[in-house]
This record gives C-alpha cells, structure tokens and sequence, in this order.
C-alpha cells in the first residue's frame, strides 16, 4: 500500500474515508461494547465485507460497489 496524501488544505483524500469511518459508526459501533479487540476488528471486517457485497448505494444506482465494478468492466 501506498499512504496517499494531498496538500495542506486539500482534504479530497480524506473525505471517501471519513465517510465510510462514519457510516461504519453509524450502523455497526455505536450502541455496542466490545470487550476485546478480537470482536472489535471482526465487527469491522464483518462491516467492510457487506458494504462491498450487499449494502446498496444510491449514487451506484441501487447496486453494491462489487455490482457496480462488474458491471462496469463488463460494458468496457
């Protein structure tokens, strides 16, 4: 991996991650206890995987960003 970072005062980097950071909380952290740091990362490897394979996207046209993808590099 490759940190990616833009100039002081140009957060375009920053914003698709602190997006997903939020949803993530939203709907899967808030609310909950963890009592180890096993739960915790499963939680979100549990999250990462339905928001790639099931969670719908509105600006992806109802579809799942691995749906969107497919359907993408079919259609080139």
């Amino acid at each position: 991996m490759t940190q990616s970072m833009s100039r002081v005062g140009h957060c375009i980097d920053n914003g698709p991650m602190e997006g997903f950071w939020g949803m993530l909380k939203r709907e899967s952290y808030y609310g909950r206890r963890f009592t180890d740091r096993s739960s915790l990362e499963s939680m979100i490897r549990n999250y990462i995987y339905y928001y790639n394979t099931e969670r719908t996207q509105r600006r992806l046209h109802l579809l799942t960003p691995i749906s969107y993808h497919k359907k993408y590099y079919e259609a080139a």
